[in-house]
């Protein structure tokens, strides 16, 4: 492996941990989600250890599950990520600042203005994770009784990608030259009114920024659906995935990778980092039991829940004891969530029970062992391009995020496999990604150099 060749790491942090169990592990903040001072120090911790980015995932309703085992999880309650990011702005300085935000349920307009916006106050952190909102019952917040359609859900995403950057494109970076003297603000030479009108969007434009630090923010995609994995290869530059092992993990990071090429894209641009859940520990029985008695503090009930989430159908008649059913109804719920319980369900001859028991604490990847056993693992994937990187589940916290920052990064750092300090400032540079050219406003040809470019943009 190439000495240059080294892991990105992102941590997904809404909630701040997925694992069901997390809140009621022995020494952990019950109220981490949705407590500031908590997150604040996470994320410094995260910066400490020369993270890429902290992602703030995100859900438009309450998930769709039964009292009993609502009243269990700690996925009901947790900040809305721009009110979130901007504060935690301003207490960090390097960090990426990763948000999701829904084609579906939201306008390009304010998307656009939004994450122009957070890109400004971060100094070019910002990062859009674009997700098409496969949960049904965001529906009904919005004034609609019927979720959209699949196929009709990344129509309209890509549409809307197009209008979001378009809109992110309307002042050249130089447009506002304030010149006290002349009295001029903005020369309107440099100002572009996009008027789009397509099959799903009409948006007139301009936007009431001017463009965006980073040029664009980071574009994210999280879908593995072929429609996804398709948006993923014409748009995204960092691509979130949950791969079950590393033979899928090569299959998807090839397909998405030769997609990309076949678009016309550097596939060099496109960083691919599946989730993996990450637990530390002095051995790998240490580490094995930690997992044994998270697991354990997820309640049946909430287990369930999951696990008729992942389907997409209610699983809480089912019997136990007994396979899932052969004959699920047809669902409009996300296709590639179901499609790995039925797989896992039929490689491991699980019972309903213990796919709930599975689903309803953490059912993705994971590494579960020493600092030097998972840094062995971390390096393998790296080399046989599975991925470019991982976005880390921590287990639970604080302790979980501290086994990870103060003992898997320095064992990474120590085999340059990771970066020991961030070589510049913002999101594109931790990540070795360009800066985008206005479509409407090229770059001059004689300047050549983004970072420069960047901090003019930034004393404009």
């Amino acid at each position: 492996m190439s000495e240059s060749k080294q892991l990105h790491l992102t941590a997904f942090m809404r909630p701040v941990s997925l694992h069901t169990g997390a809140w009621r592990y022995p020494g952990s903040y019950a109220d981490a989600n949705f407590n500031l001072a908590h997150i604040k120090s996470f994320i410094q911790k995260l910066e400490d250890a020369k993270f890429d980015a902290f992602f703030m995932a995100d859900h438009l309703a309450v998930l769709n599950m039964p009292v009993e085992a609502l009243k269990r999880s700690h996925t009901t309650t947790s900040f809305e990520p721009f009110t979130l990011l901007s504060a935690l702005s301003q207490v960090t300085e390097k960090i990426g600042l990763a948000a999701t935000a829904s084609t579906t349920y939201d306008e390009p307009y304010h998307i656009a203005r939004r994450f122009a916006s957070l890109d400004h106050i971060s100094n070019g952190r910002a990062a859009w994770n674009i997700v098409t909102t496969g949960n049904p019952e965001s529906s009904k917040n919005f004034g609609q009784d019927e979720h959209m359609q699949h196929s009709d859900r990344y129509k309209r995403a890509r549409e809307f990608y197009d209008v979001v950057t378009g809109l992110w494109d309307s002042f050249a970076d130089d447009a506002f030259v304030r010149d006290q003297e002349s009295g001029m603000y903005l020369d309107p030479d440099k100002m572009h009114v996009l008027n789009h009108s397509g099959d799903e969007l009409k948006v007139r434009g301009p936007l009431n920024i001017a463009r965006p630090i980073q040029g664009w923010p980071v574009i994210v995609q999280a879908g593995q659906s072929d429609p996804g994995r398709q948006l993923a290869a014409e748009t995204a530059e960092l691509v979130f995935c949950a791969a079950k092992d590393m033979k899928s993990a090569k299959d998807l990071y090839a397909d998405i990778k030769g997609r990309a090429k076949a678009a016309g894209r550097n596939p060099n641009h496109i960083k691919i980092l599946p989730a993996a859940m990450i637990i530390v520990s002095d051995s790998k029985e240490d580490a094995q039991a930690k997992r044994l008695k998270l697991d354990s503090l997820v309640h049946y009930d909430s287990a369930i829940a999951s696990l008729s989430i992942n389907l997409g159908t209610d699983a809480s008649g089912f019997d136990p004891g007994a396979p899932l059913p052969t004959d699920l109804p047809a669902t409009n719920a996300s296709h590639t969530s179901r499609a790995g319980v039925l797989r896992t369900a039929e490689e491991e001859d699980l019972t309903v029970r213990q796919l709930a028991q599975r689903y309803g604490g953490y059912a993705g990847l994971a590494f579960v062992g020493t600092p030097e056993s998972i840094a062995d693992e971390m390096a393998v994937w790296l080399a046989e391009e599975a991925c470019d990187g991982f976005t880390v589940i921590l287990p639970f916290l604080p302790q979980g995020l501290d086994d990870v920052t103060l003992r898997l990064v320095p064992e990474l750092q120590r085999r340059g496999l990771f970066r020991e300090d961030y070589e510049g400032t913002t999101l594109r540079e931790h990540l070795g990604l360009p800066r985008p050219t206005n479509r409407f406003f090229p770059m001059k040809p004689e300047v050549t150099d983004h970072s420069a470019w960047t901090e003019q943009c930034r004393t404009q």
